[in-house]
């Protein structure tokens, strides 16, 4: 069993129901995207990924906080970073117009920084490994707002909300004495909204022509 937040005080598969239920944020948002994506015609396959990828943030996530194994660990972190690049991706196509070579170079940049910061789980109560996600997205939220032509606060909105949702992940821990459900289960409610503005950011300044293909 893996314990790491304040909510589970023991084994079992309902030691966590806060954390394993507020999860249903990231498929409340999916669900949201899906509905703006067909509203706007923009249903590519890869909005489709990323919509399922949302999804699959929620699950996996759901399924960690409840079996709490390392098999349901890798559920929840892989489409989080699978997320995180498919994002980086699209926007970078899409939207910037950034050359193949470029976005490979993002995109390995991303990774391998998000790997290097695992090697400090006790810095940050873990949190570490979301630095890289934070200066990808503050570094899209500047050209969003310089660039796009609807919502350009957006994605630095969006950027203040994982700062947020950040600090919950970080001080669950230091707060078990005062507040025994801790705050990973805000992580998990600011994390639903933030995707969900993200992708609306790029669902709505989607060039018409682009809208099928990316």
């Amino acid at each position: 069993m893996i314990d790491l937040y304040c909510e589970r005080t023991g084994p079992g598969l309902l030691a966590e129901p806060v954390n394993a239920l507020t999860n249903l944020a990231f498929l409340i948002a999916a669900w949201a995207c899906w509905r703006l994506a067909r509203r706007r015609d923009a249903l590519s396959p890869g909005i489709r990924l990323l919509i399922g990828l949302m999804a699959a943030i929620g699950i996996g996530s759901g399924l960690f906080h409840t079996f709490a194994t390392h098999w349901s660990q890798l559920l929840d972190i892989l489409p989080i970073l699978l997320f995180q690049v498919a994002y980086l991706w699209i926007y970078g196509r899409r939207i910037i117009g950034i050359g193949t070579s470029w976005l490979v170079t993002s995109v390995l940049l991303l990774v391998s920084s998000a790997v290097f910061g695992r090697q400090f789980p006790d810095l940050l109560n873990g949190s570490l490994i979301y630095a890289p996600a934070v200066v990808m997205l503050l570094s899209l939220g500047t050209y969003h707002y310089r660039h796009a032509a609807i919502h350009p606060a957006l994605l630095l909105q969006a950027t203040g909300v994982f700062l947020l949702s950040l600090s919950m992940r970080t001080m669950d821990q230091a707060v078990c004495a005062h507040l025994p459900l801790g705050t990973h289960f805000l992580w998990h409610l600011l994390n639903g909204l933030l995707v969900y503005l993200i992708v609306r950011g790029l669902l709505v300044n989607l060039p018409a022509t682009s809208r099928q293909t990316s």
